[in-house]
């Protein structure tokens, strides 16, 4: 890894990486607040439930509608959609531009011609996007329990919130190693935002119809959002081993697929 590269790479995304945090932060936090209204207009919110269709509830990944009501429950449903997409969203943004942009940007030549490898160019800029999603993951978790203890009327299963918080990480790990590889497999020098979002907006969207259409459930497991478990009101709800597997094996095989690739491009000056 090369110093001068992370500082100017850690430096250039720092703006973008403040307004995201801010965005899903307010997001959540202001959601969290109309909690106690929720509660007090339970019985009205009830008869609107009643005339949804299930599936309304399922594209929400909540299975009974009487978890809505605990504070975790609230939160899982109405929250998570804001860290899973657009955190998302965030980091194959991030990632799919940070090895580009010189390119696009025209100054590749001035990049390369610093006594530094390729490998270290790409773990420099790799480092800042491991810091980055961290970050971000960091600031929304604090945020969602500093909600959640605020707002909570009784008791609830802070290792079920760790648990999705985790899983939550992961899954922005996905997506900035799947932005990696696009970004790599790019024969011509332009950005790839439109493309990167559309690919987070079709997996989810994949992941909602095989939620809310039983013979389409096994479409499901073409997007990374089906090996997250929102059941966090479930009191069996822990941490599945096959999960962690493919949130480690795959984004592995993307980050490494990605350097083989990059050492060998063609880069545009």
């Amino acid at each position: 890894m090369n110093k001068s590269i992370f500082l100017r790479e850690l430096r250039g995304n720092a703006i973008a990486l403040l307004a995201w945090t801010a965005i899903i932060t307010f997001l959540t936090t202001a959601t969290m607040s109309l909690y106690s209204i929720f509660l007090e207009n339970n019985v009205k919110i009830m008869a609107m439930i009643s005339i949804l269709p299930e599936g309304a509830l399922q594209f929400k990944g909540v299975s009974n509608v009487n978890d809505l009501f605990s504070v975790l429950g609230f939160y899982s449903a109405n929250n998570v959609i804001y860290m899973l997409v657009l955190g998302s969203i965030y980091s194959i943004v991030l990632s799919s531009n940070i090895l580009l942009k010189e390119e696009y940007g025209r100054t590749a030549e001035y990049l390369l011609s610093w006594p530094v490898t390729r490998g270290q160019v790409f773990f420099s800029k790799l480092a800042v996007v491991i810091i980055n999603i961290l970050v971000i993951n960091l600031v929304i978790t604090v945020a969602g329990y500093i909600s959640l203890e605020t707002c909570k009327k009784e008791d609830y299963n802070v290792d079920a919130f760790l648990i999705i918080s985790l899983f939550t990480l992961l899954l922005h790990f996905f997506f900035a190693a799947l932005g990696l590889f696009m970004s790599v497999l790019v024969k011509k020098p332009r950005p790839i935002t439109t493309l990167s979002i559309a690919l987070v907006m079709v997996l989810y969207f994949i992941y909602t119809i095989s939620n809310i259409t039983p013979d389409l459930s096994w479409a499901g497991y073409v997007s990374p959002y089906k090996f997250i478990d929102l059941d966090v009101v479930n009191p069996a709800y822990r941490i599945d081993p096959v999960n962690i597997l493919y949130f480690t094996v795959f984004p592995f095989l993307l980050i490494f697929s990605s350097l083989r690739i990059y050492l060998r491009k063609d880069i545009y000056l």
